[in-house]
């Protein structure tokens, strides 16, 4: 780790189709532009971000894996693995890392598959509802989680 926390941000299947994939839902902000938001936030708190997507859950899971070692915390929005993901869950508990579930929309409004999470209780948070500001307040939270930000929003 560097002198700034890294931090990943895992994203999970059909993330990479965002802007064209269900606007109403998930809003027109492409991944691009959201890793790019991600990126400045990220230097405004004093972090460092190692931003990725998958539609491989195996990927997903080593990728996890390696986080133990090289990030100091993980955001993740495994899209419908949230849902289905035994091993996306061990993974992240076997971390030892702060982790937050993000999500685009608001799952609780959506289909009753979508209620249920394998991810929550490994998280200490989770975020959704908020399009792709989530991605700039799960960097916020974790800033606080990992150190760099006092509770009152100053750096530590």
């Amino acid at each position: 780790m560097a002198d700034r926390p890294d931090i990943l941000i895992l994203n999970g299947p059909n993330l990479n189709m965002l802007g064209v994939r269900e606007p109403a839902i998930y809003g027109s902000t492409t991944l691009a532009q959201i890793e790019g938001n991600c990126a400045a936030e990220a230097d405004r708190l004093g972090l460092e971000v190692d931003f990725r997507q998958s539609n491989f859950e195996g990927e997903l899971v080593s990728i996890i894996q390696q986080a133990r070692d090289e990030h100091a915390g993980i955001v993740i929005n495994a899209g419908a693995y949230t849902h289905t993901s035994v091993a996306i869950h061990d993974a992240l508990a076997l971390t030892d890392l702060p982790v937050i579930e993000l999500h685009l929309s608001n799952t609780f409004k959506r289909e009753p598959f979508r209620h249920h999470s394998y991810i929550s209780d490994v998280a200490v948070g989770v975020i959704c509802g908020f399009g792709a500001h989530g991605y700039l307040l799960a960097l916020q939270a974790m800033a606080r989680l990992v150190g760099v930000v006092d509770e009152d929003g100053s750096n530590a």
